[in-house]
Parts: structure tokens; C-alpha cells; sequence
């Protein structure tokens, strides 16, 4: 069992408390997340306002996740970073060190997040994915499990207005990816989060779902559910 230091649970205490006052948070789908054991969660992203929310939010279970490093190099994040013990990345090159990391801190127990989309959609609608997260999943042989929000695309003019936002968030199934005996090239690992984004995009209402809003052509070729 994971004890998360006193910082931890007083950081994201505030949050959880700060964010509840700020939205209107349907989260009741955060009870199918399992409260111990290696997972990797992974979800959509929009803006900045998701991620401390998300994070808070399912506690007591601690969480981690990739962050540039770049945001070390100020105080703040930098003691915020650590205290969360998030994993710092390199841009634009393959980390080695941060995969490695990632792996460990998934087989020690913690909740590795991640938004396979790399950057912010801003409007909410998904962009196409990136393969990173597939070396994570198989060399761990952890459980996917996908989280699907929306809402926080409202929140800067919400917040201006003065006016809660609705926040609403969707778990569904874990899984695990499975090469079926394959080599694992450049367009497998393509292949695999492609799956693994259309079992995200399911979650969204059909406005949300982007380069994957065609459900039909979905394939589950390299998921193996439990």
C-alpha cells in the first residue's frame, strides 16, 4: 500500500475542495477506477483545468504523470512536481529515463495518467493520437482504463462570468493491449492507441469525439479485455 506524503494529501485536499466549488462535478464513475494495484489511466485533454481536477479527485489513490521538464526550472512547480512525484519528459525525443520511470512507478502500485493526445484539443473535440503511451502499457503489462471528461472548455469564460461550470466525467472498461504475436512496429503502436482512443471516444458525447467520431470503423485487435 502507498501512503502519499502529509504535502500530497493537503495539496490535493485543496484542490478537491477549490474545484468543488468552481464546478458542478459528475464524478460518481470515478467509484469503477480500482482502489489498488498497477493502472494506467488515460484521458482526453483539453485545457489545464482537468488535470489538477481529475487528479485531486481520485484520491485517496495516488496519481502520477509525465510533465515537461522545462517546468521544474520554476520554484514552484518544481516543489509541486515533486510532491506529486510526477515524471519530468524531455520534448521532442525519445526519454528513455522517463519511460523507465513511468514503468516503475506503474508496477510500484501508483496510477499512471496520461493523455495520449500530447497537446491541448482547446475546444474539447479529439485530435489524433500519439504512440507513446504504448510502450508503457505493454513492457508494464499493466490495465488501460480510459476517462473521457468534458466541460472544462467552458470554464475560462465561466469563471468570468462568475458562474460554476459543469464538469462531467466518464470511466470505462480497463483492458489490456495485447501484440498477438506481432512485432511491435511504428504502425502497430499506431494501431494499438487508435483502438484504445476510439474505446475514449465511446465515453464523449458525439460533439466531443473528433478524428474518432467514426465508432463504426473501430476495431479491438490488440485489446484483450478482463
Amino acid at each position: 500500500m502507498i501512503y502519499p506524503s502529509l504535502s500530497y494529501r493537503i495539496i490535493s485536499s485543496l484542490i478537491k475542495f477549490g474545484t468543488s466549488i468552481l464546478c458542478r462535478i459528475d464524478k460518481l464513475d470515478l467509484e469503477k477506477i480500482p482502489q489498488s494495484g498497477p493502472l494506467i489511466a488515460y484521458a482526453n485533454h483539453i485545457g489545464s483545468m482537468e488535470v489538477p481536477l481529475i487528479f485531486a479527485h481520485m484520491q485517496p489513490r495516488p496519481v502520477t504523470a509525465l510533465a515537461k521538464s522545462e517546468a521544474w526550472d520554476k520554484p514552484l512547480t518544481h516543489w509541486l512536481f515533486n510532491v506529486w512525484k510526477l515524471i519530468p519528459v524531455r520534448r521532442g525525443e525519445a526519454d528513455l529515463d522517463a519511460m523507465r520511470q513511468s514503468i516503475k512507478m506503474v508496477n510500484d502500485g501508483y496510477i499512471f495518467g496520461i493523455s495520449p493526445e500530447g497537446t491541448r484539443s482547446g475546444g474539447g473535440k479529439l485530435l489524433r493520437a500519439h504512440p507513446g503511451i504504448v510502450p508503457i502499457a505493454l513492457r508494464s503489462k499493466a490495465p488501460l482504463q480510459p476517462i473521457a471528461h468534458w466541460g472544462a472548455e467552458n470554464f475560462p469564460e465561466n469563471i468570468k462570468r462568475l458562474r460554476r461550470t459543469d464538469f462531467y466525467i466518464r470511466v470505462g472498461e480497463s483492458f489490456y493491449l495485447d501484440a498477438q504475436g506481432e512485432r511491435v512496429t511504428s504502425e502497430v503502436r499506431q494501431k494499438m492507441v487508435d483502438e484504445m482512443m476510439y474505446q475514449l471516444a465511446k465515453l464523449l458525447p458525439e460533439e466531443y469525439r473528433g478524428y474518432y467520431a467514426d465508432l463504426e470503423n473501430a476495431t479491438e485487435k490488440y485489446l484483450r479485455f478482463s
